[in-house]
C-alpha cells in the first residue's frame, strides 16, 4: 500500500521556478497541465494559475517579478 502512495509521489514531484536565481514557486502537475504555486511575495499575482507546461508558467511568474519590481 505504501509503494503506491510512493510512485504517486515521484509522479507529482514539483518543479521549482526561479527568477534571477531567486526560487518564487512551484508548479506541480495536475489535470494535464502544471499548478503554480508561489512562495514569495512578487509571485502571488499568479498563484493557483494553471499553465499548460512548464514554459509559460516560468514566464508568467518572470512578468508577475517584473511588474512588482515597478510597482
Amino acid at each position: 500500500m505504501q509503494e503506491n502512495n510512493l510512485n504517486r509521489a515521484t509522479r507529482v514531484r514539483p518543479t521549482v521556478i526561479e527568477v534571477a536565481g531567486e526560487p518564487q514557486g512551484v508548479v506541480v502537475p495536475e489535470a494535464g497541465g502544471y499548478k503554480f504555486v508561489a512562495v514569495k511575495l512578487p509571485a502571488f499575482p499568479i498563484d493557483g494559475q494553471y499553465f499548460a507546461n512548464i514554459e509559460l508558467a516560468h514566464l508568467a511568474v518572470s512578468q508577475a517579478v517584473r511588474e512588482s519590481d515597478h510597482a
